[in-house]
Parts: C-alpha cells; structure tokens; sequence
C-alpha cells in the first residue's frame, strides 16, 4: 500500500522533469534545434497538425533548419504557421524546401529567456512539492485508516522527502545548463 504511493508519486515527479526538458527543449537558444518547432502547428486540409508530422526537419548548420515537407502543397501553410508562431524566424522556400536561419540572441532576448526559464522551473518545482503533498495526505489517510503504523507512515514521508529533494535538485540542473546555454555567446 505504502509502496504503491510512492512509487505513483516517483512517476509523477518524473512526468513534471519531462515536461520541464521538453519545454526547455523548444526554447531557442541561438542555436538550431529541430525540437524547436514541437509547438507549431499547420493548418493541414482544416486540421492543426505539428508540423513534424508534415516535413522532415534537419540541422544543415549550426543556425539554420531546412523543412522538406512529403507534400510540396503544405509548403505555403508551413511558412504561414511559422510566421504566426511565437519563435520569431522568417521562413524562406525555394518551392521544395524551407529554410530557417536563427539569429543570434540579443543581450536584452537573453534575459528575457533567463526568466522564462526560471518560472518554468519554479511551475516545474511547485508540481513537484503538490506531488509530496497528496503523497503525504495519501499515507495520513492510510494511517488514519489503520492500513499502516505510524512508523511505517514517518518513514515513507522520510522517504517521501528525499525523493521530493533528489527531483528539485535535477531540476536546478537542468535549468542551470540551459541558462548556461542562452548566456553564453
């Protein structure tokens, strides 16, 4: 019973790590990331669709991205998709390509970034605390039920905690390599 608990609550602070390196893996950092586009999506025959799923997306060089979409008609809706999103790239096609170019981070962008990385981290922080939280009212209900000692209930929470400990740890790391990544020039 116990085990059960923290094993779900291990899973779901892995689930909010994950979340925080895929969130952190579309944010440009002056460098070219195909996982970058993840959150833009093409309007394909009336369907939002990602546009990984449209073109296959390659790293010709360290600041550019070419798209060679599998239906040279989508070509147009990719460009517009892009220019809508929020990345701020232009997109150029030469009717069966589309080519990227990243320019390089201004010091006022980088900033910005840094901050939006840290409030991430700290959503990403916060998640996983709730996480020990229901974890921690889960194993009470349990003591409270009779269903385990309260001795058993205190070492779980001990438990509980090192793990809460171990995942925010990873998540300071994480976010100081991709802060290191934006700020370096």
């Amino acid at each position: 019973m116990i085990q059960d608990v923290l094993k779900d609550s291990e899973e779901r602070m892995k689930k909010a790590i994950e979340a925080l390196r895929k969130e952190y893996g579309s944010i440009r950092a002056g460098r070219a990331n195909p996982s970058m586009l993840d959150k833009v999506m093409v309007d394909y025959y009336g369907t939002p669709t990602p546009i990984n799923q449209l073109a296959n997306i390659s790293v010709p060089e360290p600041r550019s991205l070419l798209l060679q979409p599998w239906d040279r008609s989508t070509l147009p809706a990719i460009e517009k998709a892009i220019m809508k999103s929020d990345l701020g790239l232009n997109p150029s096609s030469d009717g069966s390509v589309v080519r990227l170019l990243i320019p390089a981070l201004t010091a006022e962008k980088r900033t910005e970034l840094v901050k939006s990385l840290k409030k991430k981290a700290e959503e990403a922080r916060v998640a996983v605390r709730n996480v020990r939280r229901d974890a921690n009212d889960h194993l009470k209900k349990l003591e409270k039920e009779h269903k385990a000692s309260e001795d058993e209930v205190k070492r779980a929470q001990d438990g509980l905690q090192k793990t809460t400990d171990k995942f925010i740890k990873e998540i300071d790391h994480i976010l100081d390599v991709k802060e290191k990544e934006i700020t370096e020039i």
